[in-house]
Order: structure tokens, then sequence, then C-alpha cells
């Protein structure tokens, strides 16, 4: 059976702005482009780094989009969905493939 993931998939941190606390996409922005370019072969948004269980869905939606739309195809992108309750985690899960 072909491995559905091989090589180097980088948990991408949600970076904040100092003043607001709210997401800041320039610097999202370098960091996917910065892994990008030295060659990852995966983009992983809302896993292991933790941000995730203090970021509204609103927040989460704008992440994946953001990140599908700057990645563009270039490489796969994960997305964490995982939850407490598996009945959200399923939601999550729909909608993150949906976006």
């Amino acid at each position: 059976m072909k491995p559905l993931f091989k090589g180097c998939g980088t948990a991408i941190i949600t970076p904040f702005t100092a003043d607001t606390k709210k997401i800041d996409f320039d610097s999202l922005e370098r960091l996917l482009e910065f892994q990008l370019s030295d060659g990852v072969d995966a983009i992983i948004v809302l896993g292991t780094t933790g941000e995730a269980a203090v970021l509204t869905n609103e927040e989460k939606t704008e992440i994946i989009k953001f990140t599908v739309s700057t990645v563009g195809k270039r490489v796969p992108v994960i997305v964490g969905t995982g939850s407490n309750c598996t009945e959200v985690t399923i939601a999550n899960s729909v909608s993150a493939e949906r976006l």
C-alpha cells in the first residue's frame, strides 16, 4: 500500500499580534513561505503546537482558508481537527476537508 504522507511535515505555530492578540496573518504567511522555500513536504496547522484549544471556530476557519490559499497546492495541508468530543472531531474534520 502506498503511504498517504511521506517526508517532512512541519507543524506551524499560530502567530498572534502583540497588541490585539489577534491572529497575525502576515507572520503566518512568512512562516508558511519559509517552510515551503526550504522544501517541506507538508504543512500542518491547528495541530500539536497547542493554540487550537484557545481559538474560536471562526478563527480556525480563517487559518485553514488562509493556509490553503497561501500554500496553493504546492504541498498537502494537514489540519488538526481533534477535540475531546468525537462528534465535534467528526464535524471539524468534515469542515476542514470542505475548506
